[in-house]
């Protein structure tokens, strides 16, 4: 009989640095950012000197290599810092996603090394990151953006206008997309790199968000704004793959980000359902309650081993478009469920701010929505299995 290897790990099975690495995430959480959730969620804001302690415990520049000081680790690891966070305050984690998923990815598969020189330490050191695709009349259809590129010596002159931009506020450095011929269609954007404190920049209007509050989403405006030939981040016309194959990457990270709030909202409800009584009796004896529970806690594990898989497969450079895909879809569909759950079973208390459960709920949302609707994954993951490769 043929040897038959020796299984792989399972996708959940963390090995020791993982679970070192989770463990201090779970425990900064809950002495720097539980205290401070409610404040931020009603003041819309997030303190820089929180902010400052992301950088510090290394979950801003994690694939970022130690030359360029960063701590040089593999993508899982970002995938989850977003998660831990997010079972606090997926605002903050959706800081440290962006950053990870989607800024630092594209300037480590597409920038120049000049480009790495000159924008990963500082990156790893206290800048943030902000990606600029999203237009007025661009949401789902991405390469419809009209924000034009004008070739002007050995710069490029930006015009147009950006909407939902997250960490717009915050940011030191913005991945902007804008197009260098409009005829050309997709084959005529381009990424660039540009800093806020350039002429013709400005950051506008932050969004009153429903959740996700204390992240700044806000419009960006470009008014004949110069930024160098040198800042181009891939080639001219290849905009179109940077955002594509970044999004891919993001949307794990979104995956994570919301397994993260569905986890975190039955935390909350399990503690809650032990102590809360009725009948004489806590209403976690009921077998209602139970039921309830038991099929959320599925969902949950469920989208988490989605979320992994997609990630171990991205860490082994294997495809994962359609993973990282149905993780994104399945886990933002199952942290609703989750948060409403939570919500009902939590009773009158639950639909107060008073208790976090409600403001997971209203967090939740999102996640159906940003890096691609659900209605987008779908259609990705259609177009995949009706159309097979190999």
């Amino acid at each position: 009989m043929t040897d038959i290897p020796p299984p792989r790990h399972a996708l959940t099975q963390l090995s020791d640095e993982e679970e070192l690495f989770r463990s201090s995430i779970r425990t900064f959480a809950q002495a720097e950012i539980a205290p401070h959730v409610r404040e931020m969620d009603e003041q819309a804001a997030m303190p820089r000197t929180l902010i400052d302690q992301l950088f510090d415990i290394g979950v801003m520049a994690i694939e970022i290599p130690e030359a360029f000081g960063g701590t040089g680790a593999p993508f899982f690891l970002s995938v989850l810092a977003v998660e831990e966070l997010s079972r606090v305050d997926p605002s903050v984690a959706v800081v440290v996603d962006v950053q990870n998923t989607l800024v630092i990815n594209a300037l480590l598969k597409w920038g120049s090394e000049d480009i790495r020189q000159r924008f990963l330490p500082s990156l790893a050191s206290g800048t943030v990151g902000a990606y600029a695709l999203s237009e007025a009349g661009s949401g789902s259809d991405a390469f419809a953006l009209t924000t034009r590129a004008i070739e002007s010596g050995d710069d490029y002159v930006l015009t147009g206008r950006k909407l939902w931009i997250t960490n717009a506020k915050e940011a030191g450095l913005f991945i902007v997309f804008a197009t260098v011929d409009s005829e050309a269609g997709h084959r005529g954007i381009t990424a660039f790199l540009v800093e806020p404190d350039r002429p013709g920049f400005q950051v506008g209007n932050k969004e009153n968000k429903l959740g996700i509050r204390a992240s700044s989403t806000c419009e960006l405006l470009l008014d004949e704004c110069r930024v160098p030939k040198a800042n181009i981040l891939g080639d001219v016309g290849r905009g179109y793959k940077v955002a594509i194959e970044t999004l891919n990457e993001g949307r794990i990270g979104i995956g994570a980000q919301m397994v993260g709030v569905a986890q975190g909202a039955l935390d909350h409800t399990l503690a809650h359902v032990q102590e809360r009584t009725q009948f004489g009796q806590s209403i976690a004896t009921f077998q209602a309650v139970q039921f309830q529970l038991a099929q959320a806690q599925t969902e949950v594990e469920m989208a988490r081993l989605g979320v992994y898989n997609a990630a171990r497969l991205h860490d082994a450079g294997r495809p994962f478009l359609t993973e990282g895909a149905m993780a994104k879809l399945f886990s933002s569909q199952v942290a609703e469920r989750a948060t409403s759950l939570a919500v009902q079973l939590f009773g009158g208390v639950g639909y107060t701010k008073d208790y976090p459960v409600e403001k997971l709920f209203r967090d939740a949302k999102i996640g159906q929505i940003y890096e691609g609707t659900s209605n987008m994954q779908l259609q990705t993951i259609a177009k995949q299995i009706m159309h097979p490769k190999g």
